[in-house]
């Protein structure tokens, strides 16, 4: 559903010329209740410093939450006043919003656009004709939706919880063994697709032909919410289309997706920061409270109605490098809000399962310790309530880590894998040898877990821990190791 109004408003005091924009308003994604949109202002006249944007829905529709602008609702108007990073609004500059709101009966949509306090022209423009997505170079995109894929045939799961298990519709234990595909995370925030290399049938049958179960996707909340510092043709509808195609590959492989928030907004600049960077760009100590609830409203109620797909819900949290106590960083981890040497609101791993849960989803949720995943020493303690009791541990292991020994594993995660299901999110060395993952495959074999090499892309072994030298899955030599073990057993 999808309108466009074009608006001649007032580009604010100090400015001699009337500031013409264009609207394109349009609801990307709707279920019962509830509904995603996308709304998209151009600048057509002088250009203006600060602008402020509103509208009235007509429907008794309730604004829940919102991006890219200061969001709020009084009856039934709703208004948007630029952030600090986006109130420069060139001639023919455009800025993109979205919404997450409720709706009851319809969901009709909104009327009254107006710019900086002058109203729209009441007539409607007809809606923008439909254009292919461009396709990157470096990572071919089908411009298909998903519903070309073939029906899945049995193999991927709907899974659950039971106890400390993974479990299928049957009361099966089921184990999650597999890969990483890494590049959905940073490609489109650098501008440069939306996947690392190929992501069609045949590269998702080389990893099905690795008798893998499993396959980790991550992902970019800029670039799937689509702000407007991303590049149209890798944002929003066109990320969030290449992702439900992947997804449906893999299941339609027999495997299990797991989709995973890995780069987030928020600027830190503390102890180990990646990148100075406001934007998505690294990652982050934690997962940001404007924008990480908002992306997993959407991404539950894209995969809500297949509990196939798991959900990561953050890649690797930090906040013990920023706090000055374990105390305070297993608090932060789980509250969020304010926390001691992190600059921004931090949305805590109860936030993100509460918006899970709000949708309805009762996907399995993965839950990541402190230290880039690889402490979990607190998370019995700590962990977040989940009214469905679908909650996994996830951890992350390298050669490189704290915790990257049996003793470790022994004392800090066997006792968290006696109480919930323990899924080793990212396994690896920087070796390019597998002695490493030989152990933690091992161990994690003898206590019944789940684990996922990284990664599935065709970079330097010996510069980090990719798993294959080309796209039809020939194997690097840290690869032949995971390679080698799931076709020992068959993956399963």
């Amino acid at each position: 559903m999808v309108s466009a109004v074009s608006a001649a408003a007032g580009a604010g005091p100090g400015t001699a010329a009337p500031l013409g924009c264009s609207v394109d308003y349009s609801t990307v994604n709707q279920w019962a209740g509830g509904f995603q949109a996308s709304v998209v202002i151009t600048n057509h006249g002088a250009p203006t410093n600060s602008w402020s944007f509103g509208f009235r829905f007509t429907g008794g529709q309730h604004l829940n939450q919102g991006w890219g602008a200061a969001w709020s609702q009084s009856g039934t108007g709703v208004t948007a006043a630029n952030e600090s990073w986006n109130g420069s609004l060139g001639t023919g500059a455009s800025v993109t919003l979205g919404i997450i709101a409720s709706w009851s009966g319809a969901n009709p949509d909104p009327t009254g656009f107006t710019l900086n306090g002058l109203p729209c022209s009441t007539g409607s423009a007809p809606s923008p004709s439909p254009t292919a997505t461009p396709t990157p170079t470096a990572t071919p995109t089908p411009t298909s939706g998903p519903t070309t894929t073939p029906t899945p045939p049995a193999g991927a799961p709907e899974l659950g919880v039971s106890g400390n298990r993974l479990t299928d519709r049957s009361g099966a234990t089921r184990r999650l063994l597999g890969v990483n595909r890494s590049g959905g995370e940073f490609m489109c925030v650098q501008g440069h697709g939306v996947f690392d290399g190929p992501v069609d049938d045949a590269a998702v049958r080389a990893i099905a032909d690795w008798k893998a179960n499993t396959v980790r996707i991550p992902l970019n909340e800029e670039c799937w919410l689509g702000l407007d510092n991303i590049r149209p043709e890798y944002r929003g509808d066109a990320y969030i289309g290449a992702v439900e195609q992947l997804v449906a590959r893999v299941l339609a492989h027999g495997m299990t997706p797991v989709v995973e928030l890995h780069w987030t907004f928020g600027q830190y600049t503390g102890n180990s920061a990646g990148c100075t960077d406001v934007h998505a760009s690294c990652q982050k100590p934690m997962p940001d409270a404007r924008y990480a609830p908002a992306f997993w409203t959407s991404v539950a109620n894209t995969f809500k109605d297949d509990p196939r797909v798991v959900f990561d819900l953050f890649n690797e949290p930090y906040p013990d490098r920023a706090t000055a106590t374990a105390e305070q960083a297993w608090t932060c981890w789980r509250d969020g809000g304010t926390c001691p040497g992190i600059g921004y609101e931090v949305a805590g791993m109860q936030d993100l399962v509460d918006a899970v849960r709000a949708t309805g989803s009762r996907n399995v949720v993965l839950v990541p310790g402190v230290a880039y995943a690889n402490d979990l020493s607190g998370w019995l303690a700590h962990a977040p309530s989940d009214p469905t009791g679908n909650t996994a541990a996830a951890w992350h292991v390298y050669n490189f880590n704290s915790c990257a020994d049996e003793a470790c594993w022994n004392s800090t995660l066997a006792p968290v894998a006696a109480r919930a299901p323990l899924v080793a999110g990212e396994i690896g060395e920087n070796t390019c040898g597998h002695a490493f993952v030989d152990r933690v495959m091992k161990w994690s074999d003898d206590h019944g877990l789940s684990y996922l090499g990284w990664t599935w892309n065709t970079w330097d072994c010996s510069s980090g821990p990719a798993l294959i030298s080309a796209y039809d899955g020939t194997p690097t030599a840290f690869g032949l190791g995971l390679r080698d073990h799931l076709r020992a057993f068959d993956g399963h």
